[in-house]
């Protein structure tokens, strides 16, 4: 994972509908896959619930929607709490407070 850059945090005066309700929170967080071409043996690894080959990728933005923090190199079959996991416990990880 890579901090891409020192997020600001959703001022009080915040009137933006999609993040009022998240005032002092530094940003948002998802996951989403990205279709990737591996090995045939690598395949199961890799294929979505959905059964598509993939990329398990963690980003957080800020509320001007820029990049701060993105996590990828996970296996499709990742489930959400283990790439999340996985971000929080490293190093220089993501720190959720």
């Amino acid at each position: 994972g890579s901090l891409l850059r020192v997020p600001e945090p959703v001022g009080e005066s915040c009137t933006e509908y999609r993040w009022k309700c998240f005032k002092n929170c530094l940003g948002a967080l998802d996951g989403t896959y990205i279709k990737v071409r591996v090995p045939e043996t690598d395949k199961p690894r890799y294929r979505t619930r959905k059964g598509e080959i993939a990329t398990n990728v963690l980003v957080v933005c800020s509320c001007d929607m820029q990049l701060i923090f993105v996590l990828l190199g996970w296996e499709g079959s990742a489930s959400n709490s283990r790439v999340l996991h996985d971000a929080i416990t490293r190093p220089n990880g993501l720190k959720v407070s």
